[in-house]
């Protein structure tokens, strides 16, 4: 059998088999969707006693204490931004144990974030400025302060062996995971890859946000949590019906100061081309609800090229608050939560828009399958 060059990259195309999820809703997939289905606002006052935040409210994981969730083994020195990654990676492979077609060599890990964890970065660098000497420091906490930390714990914690990865991408980092999760597949570095993006609620975050913070964007509310992806070629998952979705295409650009506009277009063009999908075929956007100037033009954009109607179709994110690094991720995951209570038509075109006001904007379009 002969086949032509458009069949073969169909086959090889990646695609989700599986997914969990870490959320202001819950511990669980499960919660997820149906917190993010039904709207539901998961913010709650923050505990003076334990946050020192300029905020009153956020969106904390409920609940989410290290030692009861993981266990004491392991978690002494562990910081929030990890366990919330090693906690999804649990609850990933616990979901898709015994259909996941790589074995641990097989494996690989592509974690997204903006920074990995900031509090464990300033509270070292604290440490060494205060104490009696600069290298009066707990050594422990020397592995947190390194961004690829979280990556590297989830593949000790579950003896995944493949190639290991952190992206730092901001709130593009979902999409920029799931793109290099396909170039791991595609180049055979993997058979079987687990990806997403994660992202902590901390003092540091908080502050660093709410001094960076333009002042269109006031009343922002923070969120954290971390989705993940279990991503197989088409070529070999798929045949028993365990595929969730298709990624047809991933694309990215940069943008100077507010001028989102023209950048978009041009990037909605070229994912749309990559993906052969023309733009009445698309049936639910989901946009990065960003707040301010550069969040509104997004929406124009979007809303001109599919229609509002289309966007609408969407769940959105805006009760789990700004989850930042996670919330491209979360963006998939919504889609895919549709899709899995049978509320998208199965075959159904799904494009996700996540823009970052640091200058950087991704779109990936997914083919939503029946399951």
């Amino acid at each position: 059998m002969t086949l032509s060059a458009s069949a073969s990259a169909t086959l090889n195309r990646p695609v989700i088999t599986a997914w969990s999820a870490v959320s202001p809703h819950g511990i669980g997939k499960d919660e997820f969707v149906t917190g993010i289905l039904v709207g539901k606002d998961a913010s709650s006052r923050l505990d003076a006693e334990e946050w020192a935040a300029p905020d009153s409210r956020a969106c904390l994981v409920p609940g989410f204490s290290l030692r009861e969730v993981l266990g004491k083994k392991g978690t002494r020195s562990m910081d929030r931004v990890t366990g919330l990654a090693v906690t999804a990676v649990r609850d990933l492979l616990r979901d898709c144990e015994g259909r996941r077609r790589g074995g641990d060599e097989e494996t690989a890990l592509v974690l997204g974030t903006t920074t990995g964890s900031a509090q464990s970065m300033m509270d070292f660098t604290r440490a060494s400025l205060v104490g009696e000497q600069p290298f009066y420091v707990d050594p422990s906490l020397m592995p947190n302060a390194v961004m690829n930390c979280a990556a590297g714990q989830c593949a000790i914690w579950h003896q995944l062996k493949g190639p290991n990865t952190t992206i730092a991408g901001g709130r593009i980092a979902g999409l920029s995971a799931l793109s290099y999760a396909g170039g791991l597949l595609g180049s055979g570095r993997a058979e079987t890859v687990l990806c997403g993006a994660v992202e902590e609620f901390s003092n540091a975050r908080a502050w660093l946000d709410h001094h960076r913070r333009r002042e269109d964007a006031t009343g922002t509310m923070l969120g954290e949590g971390c989705a993940m992806f279990m991503v197989e070629s088409a070529s070999v998952a798929g045949h028993d019906g365990t595929a969730l979705a298709e990624v047809l295409a991933v694309e990215s650009r940069v943008f100077f100061g507010t001028e989102l506009s023209p950048v978009l277009s041009a990037c909605l063009d070229g994912v749309l081309k990559r993906s052969e999908v023309n733009a009445q075929d698309v049936w639910a956007v989901s946009d990065s609800e960003l707040a301010g100037l550069v969040g509104e033009q997004e929406r124009e954009v979007l809303t001109a090229r599919f229609g509002a109607r289309t966007l609408d179709r969407a769940p959105s994110l805006a009760g789990i608050g700004d989850t930042s690094g996670a919330s491209a991720a979360f963006q998939v995951g919504s889609l895919l939560s549709l899709a899995g209570q049978g509320e998208a038509p199965a075959g159904s075109i799904a494009l996700v828009s996540s823009v970052d006001d640091d200058g950087i904007v991704a779109c990936a379009v997914l083919r939503l399958l029946p399951n």
